[in-house]
């Protein structure tokens, strides 16, 4: 694994290294060392494994008084990941970020603690994604994924997309509740 792109908000994309030979091929998905070089001290509490069908939104999910930081890989398919920075305090509060991964071309998309996350589906997909602390539904949290003071560009061309009940009744971005000033622990990356 080593780091393909970063961005002054925190995320990052790395090249999973990938070794191939006659019988197949191995690949290096994590590399804790090469993380914390950019992300900090993280450590990895959780790690989930999701399959979606072409079409399905998931999104925009966070969590409030436990942020997690999630390292995102698709093992099989495509999709469009969305992040949503939720920081008060950040210089881009606000912004959505967007990224096309697949199982082709094999990248991990660190998402730092703060973000909102949301992904489609653009075929049937496999994803692997670790987190830095666990799920827990007390503190759950979803903004709507076509929250008009967001304009986010899904990429819907042919796709009616199927979203849960609680997904498609979330809070746009401005009904949301969203991280309070101090409420992530440790400077902005660039504020050191």
């Amino acid at each position: 694994m080593k780091l393909h792109t970063a961005h002054r908000a925190g995320w990052a994309l790395f090249d999973a290294r990938v070794h191939r030979d006659d019988r197949g091929w191995l690949m290096e998905a994590l590399r804790l060392d090469v993380l914390r070089s950019h992300a900090g001290p993280v450590e990895i509490a959780q790690q989930n494994v999701s399959r979606s069908h072409r079409g399905v939104l998931r999104g925009l999910h966070y969590q409030l008084g436990a942020p997690q930081g999630k390292l995102v890989q698709v093992l099989e398919g495509r999709i469009h990941d969305v992040i949503v920075d939720l920081r008060r305090h950040s210089p881009t509060f606000g912004t959505s970020f967007a990224f096309d991964l697949s199982a082709d071309l094999p990248r991990l998309l660190w998402v730092p603690p703060g973000f909102a996350h949301g992904v489609l589906a653009l075929e049937d997909s496999l994803m692997s994604y670790a987190l830095t602390c666990a799920w827990d539904a007390r503190l759950d949290r979803a903004i709507r994924w076509n929250s008009p003071d967001l304009s986010i560009a899904w990429p819907l061309d042919g796709i009616d997309p199927i979203v849960s009940a609680r997904d498609r009744d979330a809070p746009t971005f401005d009904e949301a509740e969203l991280f309070e000033p101090g409420a992530l622990a440790g400077p902005l990356p660039g504020d050191e």
